[in-house]
């Protein structure tokens, strides 16, 4: 079982005030960094298919959606403006 981290972006659109309330607050959790409806999260492969299950159970599959796309950790980031680089030195889900 592959229990390595690997930083993912996670971007949403959903259409229903209440429904985006609660996929952020739920992706909040795992956040590491990201703005708005664009989170970067810092999780396992069991904890990502469990993040995706539990969005899926969430969102109106016709009116909302959600992407995932897994970064490279070989990338060097490039930033721009106030943006930050999450930085693995610590990590802690409370």
């Amino acid at each position: 079982m592959d229990t390595q981290r690997h930083l993912t972006i996670v971007a949403y659109d959903i259409a229903d005030e209440r429904r985006l309330h609660r996929v952020c607050r739920y992706l909040t959790g795992y956040k590491v960094a990201g703005q708005k409806s664009v989170f970067e999260i810092w999780v396992t492969p069991a904890q990502l298919a469990a993040i995706r299950a539990e969005l899926e159970a969430m969102i109106d599959l016709d009116a909302d959606r959600v992407h995932f796309l897994g970064l490279d950790p070989r990338m060097k980031p490039r930033l721009f403006g106030r943006a930050k680089h999450f930085t693995d030195g610590f990590f802690a889900i409370v």
